[in-house]
């Protein structure tokens, strides 16, 4: 039986992936509901106000950090911190992105971004998502609706593509959207059309392919969850229904969700960019700390760095370590790497695993095939940059990549309820 507080967080995750195609949206997102809930905007080029009692959200691009002070909150208070990533694998537009092909096809110039399982976006109806900047510097933050597909190769004309399919990333992911005379295909006409612009006006565009394909729960009693961009938008959702209502006591609550995971995080609003460090030294000028004051507060903090995670596949349990089995449904994973690809550390999966407890969540642990080598993502980054103690969690999923992947309906629920224990200490 899925608790009905299950079932309402899987209907807003569902809400919250649709109305973020790209990681802008994703972060715009984040402000506009957490402003809707009380949460004071501030902005970067402005002089802080910040102060003990009040609760706050900042965007940098495609990333976002909230956080929530204390009343008696001093230069020594330490910080409660959630990080998750808001972008997915996908492929981005090229400069002069509009291309015509053979029999009249108007196609499209696209970069692979991050590790997409290529095959998985094939005959798919696909949107473009993300900002455009016009030359008087104003940022437009935009998405087309379904508008184009990666078509693939009949197997009539390849009759070996169900015995090995090499898809070339040059040749073979162009993908159409239209039809025509070559003179009238202008994609930036449309993305302008989309922000009301003209298209002589665009000075720059980060824009992305996203799945147009509704998140759906199914399964015989309804317990799976299947949408893209679970990676990592999941982990992203469960910080922000945490920090919305958190209420800490101790330390600053505080929730960051950073751009350009699956491309290494190194940029001025990833993880192992500034972004962080900024917003959390100038909340300790705010506060009067020093830079001693600054290090010993960083020594008491806890940072619970979220990113989904592979569940056992049923058909590939040779992939997985036969022992530490992660199951979808039985509840979040503590990630765990001896060669520190993950953060995580005895105090770390002490402190997580007490947060699990106090939420009344089951919880398990995740290590790697000594023979299949281990990802990584932005625990490891942020603990190095910080020094931050840091642990490395998540959600068991399968399809981990694909333009749409699998999860349960109840493990979205329990990362949120443990990581909400976390901001309330």
């Amino acid at each position: 039986m899925i608790p009905a507080d299950a079932r309402t967080h899987i209907d807003d995750l569902a809400a919250f992936v649709t109305a973020s195609p790209s990681s802008y949206h994703a972060a715009a997102e984040v402000v506009r509901r957490l402003t809707g809930a009380g949460f004071e905007t501030l902005d970067e080029r402005d002089a802080w106000q910040v102060r003990p009692g009040g609760r706050y959200v900042v965007r940098r691009d495609g990333s976002a950090i909230a956080f929530v002070i204390p009343d008696d909150a001093g230069p020594l208070t330490p910080f409660s911190i959630v990080g998750a990533h808001t972008d997915s694998p996908a492929f981005k537009l090229k400069p002069k992105p509009t291309t015509t092909g053979p029999g009249g096809w108007w196609q499209l110039g696209v970069e692979v971004y991050g590790g997409p399982l290529l095959n998985s976006w094939l005959d798919r109806e696909l949107e473009l998502a993300g900002r455009i900047v016009t030359r008087d510097g104003v940022e437009h933050v935009v998405r087309t609706g379904p508008l184009l597909r990666f078509p693939q190769l009949a197997v009539h004309l390849d009759r070996a593509v169900n015995e090995s399919l090499a898809l070339d990333k040059q040749k073979h992911l162009d993908p159409v959207w239209g039809l025509g005379d070559a003179e009238s295909a202008d994609i930036l006409a449309v993305l302008a059309r989309e922000a009301g612009v003209r298209p002589d006006e665009i000075a720059g565009y980060d824009i992305l392919t996203a799945d147009t394909q509704d998140p759906r729960v199914f399964g015989a009693d309804g317990d799976l969850f299947a949408s893209g961009r679970l990676d990592n938008l999941l982990s992203t959702h469960a910080g922000l229904i945490a920090i919305e209502t958190a209420a800490p006591t101790r330390s600053i609550a505080m929730f960051a969700a950073f751009d350009h995971e699956e491309v290494g995080s190194s940029s001025r609003s990833g993880a192992a960019g500034p972004f962080h460090e900024d917003v959390l030294r100038r909340i300790g000028d705010a506060l009067g700390a020093t830079a001693e004051d600054r290090a010993r507060a960083f020594a008491a903090s806890l940072h619970v760095s979220s990113d989904v995670g592979h569940a056992v596949h049923p058909n590939y349990p040779e992939r997985h370590d036969p022992v530490n089995l992660p199951m979808a449904g039985r509840g979040p994973i503590l990630k765990i790497n001896a060669n520190q690809r993950y953060a995580t550390d005895a105090h770390g999966a002490a402190a997580w695993n007490a947060a699990c407890e106090r939420a009344a969540v089951p919880s398990q642990e995740f290590v790697s095939n000594n023979a299949v080598s281990c990802g990584s993502t932005i625990g490891p980054l942020s603990a190095t940059r910080l020094g931050i103690r840091t642990v490395d969690v998540g959600v068991p999923i399968l399809s981990m990549h694909s333009a749409r992947e699998l999860t349960s309906v109840v493990d979205p629920w329990y990362l949120s309820r443990a990581m909400g224990e976390v901001l309330a200490a």
